[in-house]
């Protein structure tokens, strides 16, 4: 990222308003983009399903795996993989807020053995060449002013044959500009990834692409249910967050529930392997 990129990221999630928000919508676990089974699932339920179904495309690798979690927030995925697939994680994530919880529900979980909290960017890897297996990340590239960046960084730090897998919410190419504007001045950047440009990467370094799973429809269906809870709690959640910010959320969640209604968005999970 740019330095005022990162700053503005930074500086975002490390707020009050932010953190607050994130630790009790999303309840401090997960904070990404869930997929749902039922009507009025918990976002909780609908969030660890989405690791899960990530988690599930890693199952050849041994749990002597290495793992690179991308903008790693609270680092629920980082306790799932240490726990459920006995892989060592490192969590790389910018905002000291998250990180700091982060080390504390690792140390009361009894992982902090098998991950690593570090702070930094994921355009500017602090990690040596060919140091993991597997790269993760959910709904944070978006974030990157230079996406293609953070691939060769990717790319760098994993060994060969190592996968980089990912979810995160992209545009659909040749999309109404009209709809999507609003979204790309919510996140303050005049572009998001595509499915199409991720593959382009992908490819210029000479990696596979593996067949996705698109699941669009569960990108509406989450920022629908998090407005919801933010309609139906408001009151409540006025004691943790300024009732600007929360305002403010409630109008940037109908863009991107408007801009997925209306075909201008993908999302789903995606995967690229290393050649060996």
């Amino acid at each position: 990222m740019s330095n005022a990129t990162v700053e503005k990221a930074k500086t975002y999630y490390d707020s009050n308003d932010a953190d607050n928000f994130y630790f009790n919508v999303w309840g401090g676990e997960d904070i990404h983009v869930g997929i749902y089974l039922r009507k009025g699932e918990s976002i909780f339920e609908a969030s660890r399903r989405t690791v899960e179904t990530m988690a599930a495309r890693l199952d050849g690798f041994p749990a002597s795996s290495r793992v690179v979690d991308l903008g790693a927030g609270y680092g629920g995925s980082a306790r799932y993989l240490a726990r459920e697939k006995g892989f060592h994680v490192t969590c790389l994530n910018l905002s000291a807020v998250q990180n700091e919880r982060n080390r504390k529900m690792n140390e009361e979980q009894d992982l902090a053995d098998q991950i690593d909290v570090v702070d930094g960017n994921f355009e500017e890897l602090p990690f040596a060449d060919n140091s993991f297996n597997i790269a993760w990340t959910q709904d944070a590239i978006l974030h990157s002013a230079d996406r293609e960046r953070v691939f060769a960084e990717v790319d760098r730090v994993l060994k060969p044959g190592g996968v980089m897998v990912m979810t995160d919410p992209m545009m659909k190419e040749g999309a109404d500009q009209s709809v999507l504007q609003p979204v790309f001045d919510r996140i303050h950047l005049a572009s998001m990834g595509s499915v199409e440009k991720y593959a382009a990467y992908a490819q210029e370094l000479g990696w596979t692409v593996e067949p996705m799973e698109e699941r669009t429809k569960d990108l509406v269906t989450h920022y629908s249910r998090v407005l919801e809870e933010l309609e139906s709690r408001t009151e409540e959640l006025s004691r943790h967050c300024s009732v600007e910010y929360i305002e403010r959320m409630k109008k940037g969640l109908r863009h991107w529930i408007n801009a997925g209604q209306n075909d201008a968005l993908f999302w789903g999970i995606l995967m690229y392997r290393k050649p060996e």
